[in-house]
């Protein structure tokens, strides 16, 4: 908003905006009166990919998203499950790149965790760190073969050593307890409040189904909204499962539409497919044209993997088409540059056989896009779900996925501006509890392409970076418009008062200071779902 301008809020809307005499004017005895003074008044956030209710079961479990190296992970794990009186240990947020290699072993889950079986995920949600205990349990020996989405961690001998990539998680995760009714609306209760302490309003919820130990949560959300405790904004994908064949797809499109139906009656907009094309570098999952190189022992093997593809090309092809004419907007996860060139194939095959179905479709993640491709995002109208934190030199790209890239690709990596030169649409998310649910520091390493954490680290393709303006609308009107909720992201009188109070003005900072900047009020509705304690007048 500009300088001097005021707005004014009644019962859950914006009444007004304008200059203060004018505002005054119309409200003059408001109940609350505050004054911005240096600070700045934004529109509510929207993380247009999120997993909320796992990251606010964490949360609440084993919670490791906070430590740092082997020894505060070991520490965090040792206080937890002396404290824990579970049948299994699960929670999770270990980095990948706090581990030898990537990849934490048995043997010291063991030693912290010797007494039942453990499951922890990685911060990225494409790993799990397991206990012996968890392995003998599952029945996973030397012997077990390696499913065809995932792999097994395998020590000199072939045996199993403790860490299990994607698919490979499910070979375990049917052994673990489903969480109950009161363990899912806690964490959703818990994620909620998470999130409106960063200025989020919408969100999201990028998986409803099946994965990683989880299934749908859509009950979940329905329950809340029928109590009447949801205060922010959701919306949810639906998950198309990664063994989906030919034969599967009329039926999975039958049960979406019923799916959504059920949510919307309820007030939970499920209007999106989500799709997993592939996985992610750091584990060498995602899928790539050219063979990864073998300069690092993070997936240790012969020369020639190109990584995963979750769908064969001719069903993530039909299941797009089907989707698509079925009227849901398609959310991909696309990490590798044969993985965003099958989604792009596949989108531009349901625009050919359906026409213009008005579906908001998005790629989501998008970290390595051969150059031949960027122009087809435009082209195609699709928008770019980035989660802008990942586009930085941190510990992780440095360790795990830069040595397996090569120049060519390192250059390649989150190419933003270009994509949005393209004409595509930019919309914003966090992936937490992937990483954290906090706008500014995404907004920073947009704009600067450097982690806060590692300010003198090189740029990661700077060319690439976008300006503050951009990224702020990306973050509030390009979420919520992919989120379909039309009300979101913009300030204007008759729109809902979903307001965000910042404790400084972002545009008055210089650019290495924008992670810094805090929220002090969050209105959702014109209800205040956050506020900080010493917030002043």
């Amino acid at each position: 908003m500009d300088p001097g301008s005021a707005v004014a809020v009644r019962d859950g809307r914006v009444i007004a905006v304008g200059k203060e005499s004018r505002i005054r004017a119309i409200l003059p005895h408001p109940d609350h009166d505050i004054a911005l003074g240096s600070r700045a008044l934004t529109p509510g956030f929207t993380d247009a990919h999120v997993h909320n209710i796992m990251g606010g079961i964490e949360s609440l479990a084993c919670d490791l998203s906070s430590a740092e190296g082997i020894d505060e992970v070991s520490e965090l794990i040792g206080t937890y499950a002396a404290g824990c009186e579970d049948a299994w240990i699960t929670g999770g947020g270990w980095s990948m790149s706090d581990f030898p290699g990537g990849s934490p072993t048995a043997e010291l889950l063991d030693s912290l965790v010797p007494d039942r079986p453990a499951y922890l995920l990685n911060r990225d949600h494409h790993g799990a760190w397991v206990n012996s205990a968890a392995l003998r349990l599952a029945g996973i020996t030397a012997h077990t073969p390696d499913p065809a989405d995932g792999r097994i961690e395998r020590d000199a001998s072939g045996n199993p050593a403790g860490t299990l990539h994607e698919g490979a998680m499910d070979l375990v995760t049917p052994f673990i307890p489903a969480p109950d009714a009161a363990t899912l609306r806690a964490g959703l209760l818990a994620g909620q409040a998470y999130l409106h302490s960063f200025g989020v309003t919408g969100w999201q919820e990028a998986i409803l189904g099946s994965y990683a130990g989880y299934s749908d949560v859509s009950p979940a959300y329905r329950a809340l909204y029928a109590d009447g405790l949801a205060t922010g904004q959701a919306s949810g994908a639906l998950w198309v499962p990664r063994e989906t064949t030919l034969e599967d797809i009329p039926a999975l499109v039958e049960d979406f539409l019923a799916r959504r139906s059920e949510n919307a009656a309820a007030g939970f907009r499920t209007t999106t497919a989500k799709i997993m094309v592939d996985g992610i570098a750091e584990n060498q999952t995602a899928a790539m044209l050219e063979p990864y190189l073998r300069t690092c022992d993070c997936a240790p093997g012969s020369p020639g993997n190109n990584g995963l593809q979750y769908l064969d090309r001719d069903v993530l092809t039909a299941v797009a088409v089907a989707l698509d004419a079925a009227g849901f907007d398609l959310h991909l996860h696309v990490i590798g540059d044969a993985a965003a060139r099958l989604a792009l194939d596949a989108i531009e095959a349901a625009r050919t056989t359906n026409g213009d179905t008005g579906g908001r479709h998005h790629l989501a993640h998008l970290q390595i896009i051969h150059p031949d491709d960027v122009p087809r995002f435009g082209a195609l109208g699709l928008s770019i779900n980035a989660q802008a934190l990942w586009a930085c030199n941190d510990d992780q790209m440095v360790e795990l996925t830069n040595p397996i890239l090569g120049a060519e690709r390192l250059g390649w990596q989150y190419p933003f501006r270009s994509l949005i030169d393209s004409g595509a649409h930019l919309v914003m998310g966090s992936d937490w509890p992937v990483s954290t649910p906090n706008p500014w520091e995404a907004i920073h390493v947009a704009v600067n392409r450097t982690h806060p954490d590692h300010p003198d680290a090189e740029p990661l393709v700077a060319d690439q970076a976008i300006t503050l303006l951009q990224a702020m609308r990306a973050y509030t009107q390009g979420s919520a418009w992919i989120n379909r909720d039309h009300e979101g992201g913009r300030i204007r009188p008759g729109g809902r008062a979903d307001l965000v109070l910042l404790d400084s003005d972002p545009f008055d900072l210089a650019s290495d200071d924008l992670h810094a900047v805090g929220v002090e009020l969050t209105l959702a509705a014109g209800r205040a779902v956050y506020e900080r304690a010493a917030m002043s007048a």
